[in-house]
């Protein structure tokens, strides 16, 4: 809304220096610094609203072996996702050109998911049923996002000359295209959307699922998301410029530039929050801000066509998710096998196996940012090794 206020203010009176406000990179910067500050502000007004209305998390005892004791952290607010989704819904739309379809698909993705995690998070804790929401409606919401953003990346005619295609990692000017199945069934001229939107519902479940996991250390899924957000400001920003995406041999997408500004705005907004979160915890992002956070991600990643870089950049994510279903395939196998189950991991996700151990989470969490600067570092380069 800024934008266009300052766009009128230019074309009628012409003051000099506002014709800055075209370019992407001074409205991105502009979009940070106003999510960091919203999170700041008005992250001590909605911390203090949840310890009146005390809705604090709710912690076992200890979980599985009892090496790990988390129950100094009970009480401690909880859906202080809303303090995220605040910034950067209002900074987003601020500043982003809002006649673009990937700036409104971006920000309804964010606030759907967002959405799902805060009456999750509202049941366990208002309503103190420690289940939060029935499984079976969480999958059916990031189901229903996979459809609808898989559905409008293909078939609104903005995507019409890209929706059959997704960039190769580490190949020039290669891609891969969805539409393999029109080569192998014949008489038929468009079947890739039977192949790219469950694919879209599986990156977007995957990812969402993935943050919701990570978060489970004090700072550890908002630092780790404002480090990958780092690499989708420039994965968005490449694609969406003429000269940088011919440089690089990746597809060129006008129009997804404006995607950089809600970028900026998701990694500052996640800075402003990991103030409070950050050990000790002040507010837990809670349901509402990993799940949003995690649909915020896939989605970037699949409008600008670098799905497939996903496991690279979100490596941490990913490493959560897989320590899981490690865990807990082996588990089943070897119940099945023996009649009593063993475990890979002393617990999963993976780092509270590294908690288990006797490493500090601090530690832990300062060790997983590491990780991920490595992994995202990579994902930039790997737009130039091909």
């Amino acid at each position: 809304m800024l934008y266009y206020l300052i766009q009128l203010l230019e074309r009628t009176y012409e003051p000099p220096g506002f014709q800055v406000i075209e370019f992407v990179t001074v409205r991105a910067t502009l979009a940070a610094i106003t999510a960091l500050i919203i999170a700041m502000v008005i992250g001590r007004r909605i911390i203090s609203w949840l310890k009146r209305k005390q809705l604090g998390e709710q912690v076992r005892s200890g979980p599985q072996s009892g090496a790990v004791d988390h129950s100094h952290k009970r009480g401690t607010p909880t859906m202080g996702g809303l303090i995220i989704l605040g910034a950067i819904a209002a900074s987003t739309v601020l500043w982003a050109d809002l006649g673009e379809v990937y700036v409104w698909l971006i920000v309804l993705a964010t606030l759907w998911m967002g959405g799902f995690g805060f009456a999750d998070d509202y049941i366990k804790t208002v309503r103190r049923d420690k289940a939060g929401l029935a499984p079976r409606l969480k999958i059916t919401g990031q189901v229903g996002l996979g459809l609808l953003v898989g559905s409008v990346l293909y078939f609104h005619p903005q995507f019409a000359e890209v929706r059959f295609i997704t960039d190769l990692p580490f190949s020039q000017d290669w891609v891969f295209n969805y539409n393999f199945l029109a080569a192998i069934v014949p008489g038929t001229a468009d079947l890739g959307w039977i192949v790219f939107i469950p694919a879209a519902v599986f990156i977007i479940t995957a990812t969402s699922n993935a943050v919701n996991l990570t978060d489970g250390l004090d700072g550890l899924a908002a630092g780790t998301t404002a480090i990958v957000a780092l690499g989708l400001i420039v994965l968005t920003y490449v694609s969406g410029h003429s000269e940088l995406s011919g440089y690089l041999g990746i597809q060129h997408l006008p129009g997804s530039s404006e995607l950089t500004i809600f970028a900026a705005a998701m990694g500052t907004a996640c800075l402003g929050f990991l103030w409070f979160n950050s050990y000790p915890a002040s507010v837990f992002m809670g349901d509402t801000g990993a799940l949003s956070l995690g649909a915020a991600i896939a989605t970037l990643a699949l409008m600008v066509k670098k799905e497939l870089l996903l496991p690279l950049l979100c490596a941490v994510f990913f490493l959560e998710t897989v320590s899981v279903i490690i865990q807990t395939s082996y588990f089943r196998y070897t119940r099945r096998r023996t009649g009593t189950g063993k475990r890979v991991f002393l617990m999963a996700p993976i780092h509270h196996h590294f908690e288990a151990k006797g490493i500090h989470e601090v530690k832990i969490v300062t060790r997983f940012w590491l990780v991920t600067v490595i992994t995202v570092l990579a994902t930039v380069l790997s737009l130039r090794i091909r």
